[in-house]
């Protein structure tokens, strides 16, 4: 047991400043004396939770738990107290002494896994800003417009192609073969063989800034745009956003936070000025998420992709937030941008082509969620099912003053009365019959998740694994729009990777354990059962036709569009322009896609064999 002397544990506690340590975790205003502000043990409207500086302690009236602040971040975080008086220590800059005289630190498992990440994510940024390897690396990044600062802010890295030669590097610098084995940086089945390789590297901190994992985007070659680390002892995807502890700052002054889809995007806001940006991991946002963001903000701005998997992401993070008692609002840049000709997909793209000041004032462009909610289920639905259709964001809405002016509004943009709105829904809440309407509000409600061919097939292919390695070799998770298929693509992708093997021998449960949403998990069960997935090597190959067809016809009517404006510019500008040879390339790139068409309607995919 960690021991140490009474002068320096007393040095730390006499350091603390209760007031800052409590406001990590939930926002205070202080009254008469004390700070006050939600119970972050019980469910509460009514601050009930006090905090007292001079005595460092809390205390709620509502449930009457209280304490020492030690005692607060013991349970805040569920740790020993060595280990939260060493947290505390580093929070103060107050340096504990063990009873055997020395100032060394005894690591626990979770400070040396995080001492282990911090170095390797030194080294990888050493590797892309000072080799030849992570020259090309480098060279993308700044043509994306991402200046030296925020790489050197993010501390960005790369990670080299030879797959061995981070575990040659740790063992010489002492670590030993054991440790890196359990260290999530390697594949399981090959623990010299690391998960990241000729990749870019995002590193993931907790809001304290301690590095816990690595998210990797690949440039050239075979394998999905993105990948996260797994899930490990001082890391859940769930519970983590990206960028945290460097939002936190803005996020706590403003109240406010941006959430964006991913790396790049957070990156171009924070260059933006956009500072208090943050981002989910890969997959959808989370309640758990959502109750991070709690502790500090009272508003979200979703900035999601401009397209439709973007926009689904957006009303499911919405509900998340709602539920949790967050206000938000969508961030809509396509009038802003509407006059260049050109609406940006993602704030990547809005930075790369327009700039920094174009991004931060394109932000200030954002409509409320109710707005957002009925023009979702306008797109998405039809007749008095539009109204059905909202009832779940009814459903997340924390107070019944929010749902009655949710209501007026629902009632104002369909033409429809206010009492009849409100009672629908009240039926829908009995669970009583109210006539056609109220049956589809119970077929809705039976299914929460909205199938489609690309859920059933990566559900087919989630139940019969087996044929994920012909369906990654065929496919990247961009392809899919439906933001349920993607989750289960990464699910799949990274157990693949840190298996380095697609057979279908696995421990029972061993993916559905990885799978945290649990209306997803509802429906791989409940199909499996049912017998959906039966025939799989059809579904398979019918559903990678399907999307495949989907992504050449999305490209072709692209580059039609594209052979219009070259045909404008050339005929603007004089045939002496560069409209003509740009006219060249695109009918090039038409013809060979056109082919590719033809010939997939004759194609058939097979599993590969051992599959």
């Amino acid at each position: 047991m960690v021991r140490f002397t009474e002068a320096s544990k007393q040095a730390v506690i006499d350091s603390i400043d209760a007031v800052a340590v409590v406001e990590d975790y939930l926002r205070l205003e202080k009254k008469s004396g004390r700070y006050w502000g939600l119970c972050p043990f019980h469910h509460e409207k009514t601050p009930s939770f006090t905090v007292d500086p001079d005595k460092k302690s809390y205390y709620c009236f509502g449930c009457h738990q209280g304490g020492s602040i030690v005692s607060f971040i013991m349970e805040m975080d569920k740790l020993s107290f060595p280990e939260a008086i060493e947290h505390l220590s580093n929070r103060f800059g107050i340096p504990l002494i063990y009873e055997n005289g020395g100032f060394e630190k005894r690591e626990s498992k979770t400070g040396e896994l995080a001492e282990l990440y911090r170095r390797v994510a030194a080294s990888f940024n050493h590797i892309l800003l000072n080799t030849n390897e992570g020259e090309k690396t480098k060279q993308y990044i700044t043509d994306r417009k991402i200046s030296a600062e925020t790489i050197g802010r993010f501390l960005l890295g790369f990670a080299p192609a030879d797959r061995h030669w981070l575990h040659r590097f740790l063992i010489g610098k002492g670590f030993s073969p054991d440790f890196l084995a359990a260290s999530g940086l390697f594949s399981r089945r090959y623990p010299q063989s690391a998960f990241f390789s000729n990749r870019l590297i995002f590193p993931i901190r907790d809001k304290d800034g301690r590095t816990l994992a690595f998210g990797g985007r690949i440039l050239e070659g075979e394998g999905p745009k993105y990948i996260n680390s797994a899930d490990s002892e001082i890391f859940k995807k769930g519970r983590t956003l990206f960028a945290l502890d460097l939002a936190l700052p803005e996020i706590r002054q403003t109240k406010e936070v941006f959430l964006a889809e991913g790396y790049m995007d957070v990156l171009a806001l924070h260059q933006g000025g956009i500072t208090n940006a943050v981002a989910p991991l890969g997959t959808s946002f989370t309640d758990d998420q959502a109750k991070l963001l709690k502790r500090w903000a009272e508003k979200v701005f979703f900035m999601m992709d401009n397209d439709e998997a973007g926009q689904n992401a957006a009303y499911k993070a919405i509900l998340c937030c709602r539920r949790n008692g967050l206000n938000c609002a969508v961030v809509d840049t396509s009038g802003f941008f509407k006059e260049k000709g050109t609406i940006p997909k993602d704030p990547a793209e809005i930075l790369q082509k327009f700039g920094p000041e174009a991004l931060k004032n394109s932000v200030k462009c954002n409509i409320l969620d109710i707005n957002f909610v009925i023009s979702r289920s306008r797109a998405l639905t039809k007749g008095p099912q539009s109204v059905v259709f909202l009832f779940s964001y009814l459903d997340a809405l924390d107070s019944e003053v929010a749902r009655d002016e949710a209501i007026g509004a629902i009632a104002d943009a369909f033409g429809v009365e206010r009492r009849a709105v409100w009672e629908d829904y009240r039926r829908k809440k009995a669970g009583e019959p109210s006539g056609g309407s109220e049956q589809k509000v119970n077929s809705g409600s039976a299914k929460p998740i909205r199938s489609g061919y690309e859920l059933y097939l990566m559900g087919t292919v989630f139940v019969n694994p087996g044929f994920f390695k012909v369906l990654r070799s065929g496919l990247e998770m961009e392809d899919l729009e439906d933001v349920n298929a993607r989750e289960l693509f990464i699910i799949l992708e990274e157990w693949y990777r840190e298996t380095g093997t697609s057979e279908t021998a696995l421990l029972p449960g061993e993916l559905l354990d990885r799978l945290e949403d649990e209306n997803l998990r509802d429906f791989i069960l409940r199909h499996e059962a049912l017998g959906s997935f039966a025939n799989p090597d059809k579904l398979v190959e019918d559903g990678m036709k399907r999307i495949t067809e989907k992504v050449l016809e999305k490209k072709r009517r692209k580059i039609i569009r594209e052979l219009r404006n070259a045909a404008g510019e050339t005929y603007n500008n004089g045939i002496s322009q560069a409209g003509i040879p740009k006219q060249a390339d695109l009918l090039a790139e038409k013809i060979h896609i056109d082919a590719e068409l033809t010939k997939l309607k004759g194609r058939h995919l097979q599993p590969s064999e051992g599959s």
